[in-house]
C-alpha cells in the first residue's frame, strides 16, 4: 500500500496539533517524533463484516474477499486521520477522499503548499489546490439560491473535492451556462456535466423491508430508531407526510408519520404500534441480516451498500457529500450522490458503509440494470432533527437522544456530533474527528477514531 495506515495517525496528531496551538505554518513544524499505535479501524464497533456486506463488495465493487476486508479496515480508519487533518488545517482545508482498489490512498486537499509535510506525516496525500472548501460552498450555495423553480434542466449540482470545481448537471450547456450567470459566481469554478438523466423521487415504493402507506404507495424502511419509549424507523420525507398510516411487509397495521420534510430535505420518521419491534438489523444479500453499529460518517471515496424493498441488496462508492438536488417537487439540500442503483420502492431504504449507518435512499437516476446514480439522506441530520436515538448492535445504544441537544459544551450520548465540534467531559476538552451520533460506549476518552483532547 502507498499509505499504510496503522502508523500515522499518532503522528498526524501531534504535528497538527503543534500546528494548531502555535498557529504556525506546516512548513515550520519540527520532525514528528515516533507516532504511538492506533487502532486498525477508524470506526467504533466496525468488527467483523457480515458476509453478507463482503459477498455484495465482491460482486458490485470487483473485488476479492481480501480486497473487501481490506478496504473496509482502510476506510474505517482513515476517517479520523482525516478529521485530524481537518480540524488543524481550518479554513485552508478543501476536502478529503479515498481512491484505489482498496481504497489505501488517502487525499486531503489544501490551499497552502506549506501543509505538505503535515499531511504526509499522516499517511495522506497532499494535493494543493487554489479554492478553499467554504468557497466552494458560497458558490453552490448561490447556484442553489439561482435554481429557481423547478430547475429540472439543472436538477443537480455539488461540490466535487477531487477537481476542487463546484459541478452543475444539467440537460444542456445553455441551460448550464443561463445559471451561473443568474447565479454571479465566477464560471472558472464551475464545471458543467451534460446529462439527459432526471432524478426522481422513488415513490414506488429490518432496513429495507418494505412497507405501505396510506394503503397504496410503497417505500422501504431505513434504519430502527428510538425516541424515548416509541420505537419506529427512519426513512424518506416524500415516502409520507406527517399523520399518514402505514401497513408493514406483511400487510399488518404498523404505525404512522410522525414528521416528514420534503422537499428541502428527505427525511421521516414513522412511529410503530406495539405489535413492532425496532431491531439495528438491515437486509442484506441472501436475506442474510448486516447489523448496525452506528452512524459514523463515511468519507468521500468509501464503499457504501444499499438495501431496497425493490432491487434488493446493492453496493457502490460515494461520490459527493453535501449535494443539492433538484426533482419535479423541489430541492434537496444535503444530500450525498452515489453510484449504487436504486429503482422506484427503494426509497427510504438504508445505506450503509461497513456497519455504520450512512442514511436513506431519497432518489436518482438510471437502475440496476444498467446502472445509476444515487442520492441518500444522510442519517445524523436526521436523527438529530428528530430526537432520535439510532437502533445499534451495541449494548448502550437505548442511551436516549437528548431534546435539547444536550448542556451547552459537554458530552451526551444521544446527541449527533459533526467534524470540528469542542465538548468537555470529566474536566478535559476534546475535539471531533468524525461526525457520529454519541454512544456510552464511545464517551471521548474511549474513541481516539472519534475524538482528539485539545488544549486551548
Amino acid at each position: 500500500m502507498a499509505h499504510r495506515h496503522a502508523a500515522a495517525g499518532g503522528a498526524a496528531l501531534t504535528v497538527l496539533s503543534a500546528l494548531v496551538l502555535a498557529g504556525l505554518p506546516a512548513a515550520a513544524a519540527a520532525e514528528p517524533p515516533a507516532p504511538p499505535p492506533v487502532p486498525a479501524a477508524g470506526a467504533p464497533g466496525a468488527g467483523e463484516p457480515s458476509p453478507a456486506m463482503l459477498r455484495a463488495l465482491e460482486r458490485d465493487l470487483k473485488l476479492t474477499e481480501a480486497q473487501a476486508r481490506t478496504r473496509l479496515v482502510n476506510e474505517a480508519e482513515a476517517g479520523s486521520r482525516a478529521g485530524r487533518l481537518q480540524n488543524a488545517l481550518g479554513e485552508r482545508f478543501a476536502g478529503a477522499w479515498l481512491s484505489g482498489l482498496t481504497s489505501a490512498d488517502l487525499a486531503v486537499a489544501t490551499t497552502d503548499v506549506a501543509d505538505t509535510p503535515a499531511i504526509e506525516a499522516a499517511g495522506a496525500r497532499a494535493v494543493v489546490v487554489k479554492t478553499p472548501l467554504e468557497e466552494l460552498k458560497a458558490v453552490r450555495a448561490k447556484l442553489d439560491a439561482a435554481a429557481t423553480g423547478k430547475a429540472l434542466d439543472t436538477p443537480v449540482r455539488y461540490i466535487d473535492v477531487r477537481t476542487n470545481r463546484v459541478t452543475v448537471q444539467a440537460t444542456s450547456r445553455t441551460a448550464a451556462d443561463t445559471l451561473v450567470a443568474a447565479a454571479g459566481v465566477d464560471g472558472a469554478l464551475v464545471d458543467v456535466q451534460v446529462s439527459a438523466d432526471q432524478p426522481h423521487a422513488l415513490y414506488d415504493i429490518r432496513g429495507g423491508d418494505p412497507f405501505y402507506i396510506d394503503g397504496t404507495a410503497r417505500c422501504s424502511v431505513g434504519f430502527g430508531v428510538t425516541k424515548g419509549d416509541q420505537q419506529g424507523f427512519a426513512t424518506a420525507g416524500h415516502c409520507g407526510q406527517a399523520g399518514s398510516t402505514t401497513t408493514g411487509y406483511n400487510q399488518v397495521a404498523q404505525g404512522t408519520f410522525q414528521a416528514s420534510v420534503f422537499p428541502g430535505s428527505d427525511m421521516a420518521w414513522v412511529g410503530v404500534n406495539s405489535d413492532w419491534t425496532a431491531t439495528p438489523a438491515v437486509k442484506g444479500e441472501g436475506d442474510q441480516d448486516v447489523q448496525t453499529a452506528g452512524s459514523v460518517q463515511a468519507l468521500t471515496g468509501a464503499a457504501v451498500c444499499r438495501s431496497g424493498s425493490t432491487t434488493g441488496w446493492h453496493c457502490g462508492t460515494i461520490q459527493q457529500h453535501d449535494t443539492s438536488v433538484t426533482y419535479a417537487e423541489g430541492t434537496v439540500d444535503g444530500v450525498t450522490r452515489t453510484t449504487v442503483c436504486a429503482e422506484p420502492g427503494d426509497s427510504g431504504g438504508s445505506f450503509i458503509s461497513g456497519v455504520q449507518a450512512q442514511g436513506v435512499t431519497s432518489g436518482g437516476s438510471g437502475d440496476c440494470t444498467r446502472g445509476g446514480t444515487t442520492f441518500y439522506q444522510p442519517i445524523n441530520p436526521l436523527l438529530s432533527t428528530y430526537g432520535l436515538t439510532l437502533k445499534t448492535s451495541t449494548a448502550e445504544s437505548g442511551t436516549p437522544a437528548p431534546e435539547d441537544g444536550g448542556q451547552a459544551g459537554g458530552w451526551a450520548a444521544g446527541r449527533v456530533y459533526e467534524v470540528g465540534a469542542r465538548v468537555t467531559l470529566d474536566g478535559v476538552s476534546y475535539e471531533c474527528l468524525q461526525s457520529h451520533q454519541a454512544q456510552t460506549a464511545w464517551q471521548p476518552a474511549l474513541a481516539p477514531e472519534l475524538w482528539q483532547p485539545v488544549t486551548d
